[in-house]
């Protein structure tokens, strides 16, 4: 079984608090920890130590993050977590240096990550709808999908060498929500994911 870090990043206002997520992080944690793996929680709001966060990636071997995306990104207190967390890790812990050597100062650069046997999954709650994405028609995203909005955070992971799995989005939340059947979409998505991930080798 697997050690797993699920990190709820939501800045919770009052006019989303945030129930959402807490719930799709909630209901991450039961249903793995009922399938025999160690979960931990980290609910960004509630406050944080930056080295017990830094341990806990070191500890996982798959950490969720969990968020609601805000003006085409991160929320900022989730963006403040990564900059205190990551920059801390950068002591070794999560990295050792940015990729590069002195032999060869301008190649390698992100690749030296430490967390090579640590998965990652980014779980995400959009305002927009589904068919604003993988449509060339639609002229906001112009064709692009959720990984190619979400790519600074595959970026992030893959810099401390992490490797993806598949993406999960939760679409309208606000406008035309449909959370029962989110719901059910997330629990087939982590029995898809984490099926995969015990057959897979670290």
């Amino acid at each position: 079984m697997s050690n797993i870090l699920i990190i709820n990043g939501t800045q919770p206002y009052e006019f989303a608090p945030g129930r959402l997520n807490a719930s799709l992080a909630q209901k991450a944690r039961e249903a793995l920890t009922a399938k025999g793996h160690t979960v931990r929680l980290t609910t960004i709001a509630d406050e944080y130590d930056i080295n017990a966060e830094v341990e806990s990636h070191v500890w996982a071997d798959v950490v969720i993050m969990q968020f609601p995306v805000n003006w085409m990104g991160t929320p900022w207190i989730f963006k403040k977590y990564m900059d205190e967390v990551y920059t801390a890790g950068m002591d070794g812990r999560l990295c050792a240096g940015d990729g590069r050597t002195a032999d060869a100062p301008k190649a390698n650069y992100g690749m030296g990550g430490t967390l090579t046997d640590t998965k990652y999954m980014v779980s995400v709650t959009f305002n927009a709808p589904k068919e604003a994405f993988n449509d060339p028609s639609e002229p906001f995203f112009a064709g692009g999908s959720v990984d190619d909005l979400l790519r600074p955070i595959h970026l992030n992971a893959k810099f401390f060498g992490m490797e993806q799995l598949p993406s999960f989005a939760a679409f309208d939340v606000m406008k035309n929500p449909e959370i029962e059947a989110d719901f059910k979409r997330f629990d087939a998505h982590l029995d898809t994911v984490f099926a995969e991930v015990a057959h897979v080798p670290a």
